[in-house]
């Protein structure tokens, strides 16, 4: 059994030029690269962006064309999302179905390999919803080839204060919580993997106890440093600045952000830069026009992701009152770039976010968030001198414990634990554990045992 494991990577989303999933999913694939010999399978679509980025077909990717499934469906899903950028739940849905065809097309093309033995581990990366099943995960038990499925991370419940913005979303199909088990192999995929991936504590509540002892938590997202390589504004005097990243859409809550900070915008003692786009930008040039908030708002609309940080940097605070974030990418790339972070205690961000490193406000009505971020912005004003401490742990936490780099070496200890090289699996409930055990032998991590707050029942 060779040391460097030859590891079949399927993410059927991943593309260096985009950003959520198949950001996720290119960087992840790519970092694994430089921990074991990997060959990325993915989707026609990407094929183009993986030669710019210098990947040689055939060598390092293939692409599988399942465009006769995946064009005619993706139509549909956009046919009965009901807009553009809302009814994420159905678009999923629909999608699931094109994956098995490319499922169906991979094991056409690698089945003989991994039967033969030619791969050690294959790992399914993308997609991240933990709804869409795998039917690889069965025929690589059946060849006796480790599967690894994940970082999944998704499903978190809609607080039930919000749920006109659920409907605003037009999320019908997450009322009907659970449906997705009925799904083809959606039990069996399960039941086959080896090692399952958990990007989230709340992904993680969801896994049913027979399968804990398979599960790694592992959050699903990370930082490249060289997409995040500049220092946010250190000088604290004068006007305070904050921004917004992300889709303008309800549970977002952009608008709940700016309504919170209508005193302190109005004083110029703020300044927001709004950067995303969506079905709220008309709603927010409305609030900005009506509280003549022109000179303290900025209304950036939808930024390169190569740019972003270019407009962060110059802000020292992201505010970001998002309801229902599974993994909350912008909160690391705010930290890595040295701005504290400011959100809801709820999912995603609120794991990434530590009394250390930023602020987080209690989840409750759209009232009582809007009035707790008011409270807080007003008070990080008054002694702006407080962002600096929290900066500086922040950025420090990010570079230590979530570059792709330091997640593809956990991920190398999953491959470790599931070709048996360790017999003790290599639990992360907190990424800290990792730094102190790669610090006793950081050629050679050593078995440990099992920490108390492990996710095994």
């Amino acid at each position: 059994m060779s040391n460097v494991p030859h590891v079949l990577v399927i993410a059927e989303s991943a593309n260096p030029e985009w950003v959520s999933v198949p950001l996720v999913g290119w960087s992840l694939a790519t970092a694994l690269r430089e921990v074991a010999n990997v060959h990325i399978v993915t989707q026609v679509r990407n094929r183009e962006a993986f030669i710019r980025a210098g990947m040689i077909e055939g060598r390092d990717f293939t692409s599988i064309d399942s465009e006769k499934a995946a064009r005619p469906l993706y139509r549909i899903g956009e046919a009965i999302r009901g807009g553009k950028g809302v009814g994420w739940t159905t678009g999923t849905a629909v999608a699931a179905f094109s994956y098995y065809y490319f499922e169906h097309l991979v094991w056409k093309s690698f089945g003989d390999e991994i039967r033969n033995g030619s791969w050690d581990i294959v790992h399914r990366i993308t997609p991240l919803s933990p709804t869409i099943p795998s039917l690889l995960a069965k025929k690589c038990a059946r060849a006796r080839v480790p599967f690894v499925l994940g970082p999944l991370n998704g499903g978190v419940p809609w607080p039930k204060d919000f749920d006109a913005a659920r409907r605003k979303e037009k999320e019908w199909l997450s009322y009907i919580r659970g449906a997705h088990k009925l799904m083809p192999g959606y039990t069996a995929t399960r039941d086959a993997a080896t090692a399952l991936l958990i990007g989230s504590q709340d992904t993680l509540s969801q896994v049913p106890a027979k399968y804990r002892h398979k599960c790694i938590y592992i959050p699903e997202n990370g930082i490249d440093p060289a997409r995040f390589s500049l220092k946010a504004e250190t000088q604290y005097g004068g006007v305070l600045r904050a921004c917004f990243v992300g889709r303008l859409v309800p549970y977002k809550g952009p608008d709940m952000l700016i309504e919170a900070a209508v005193p302190l915008l109005k004083a110029r003692r703020l300044h927001i830069d709004v950067i995303g786009d969506g079905p709220l930008m008309a709603r927010l040039r409305e609030i900005v026009d009506q509280e003549g908030l022109d000179d303290s708002v900025s209304l950036h609309g939808w930024v390169q992701h190569t740019a972003l940080q270019d407009l962060m940097s110059q802000c020292q605070l992201l505010a970001f009152p998002s309801i229902r974030e599974f993994g909350g990418g912008v909160v690391l790339e705010a930290m890595a770039l040295g701005l504290v972070p400011l959100v809801v205690d709820y999912a995603g961000p609120s794991e990434l976010v530590t009394e250390h490193t930023g602020f987080k406000v209690p989840l409750g009505s759209r009232e009582k968030i809007v009035a707790e971020f008011r409270k807080r912005l007003i008070q990080i004003s008054d002694n702006p001198s407080c962002l600096w401490p929290l900066a500086k742990a922040g950025q420090e936490r990010c570079m230590q414990l979530f570059t792709w780099a330091v997640k593809a070496k956990q991920v190398c200890e999953v491959y470790r634990w599931v070709r048996g090289e360790r017999s003790i699996k290599p639990d992360f409930p907190f990424l800290e554990e990792c730094l102190q055990t790669w610090a006793k032998a950081p050629n050679s991590p050593v078995d440990r045992a099992t920490s108390p707050n492990a996710s095994s029942p």
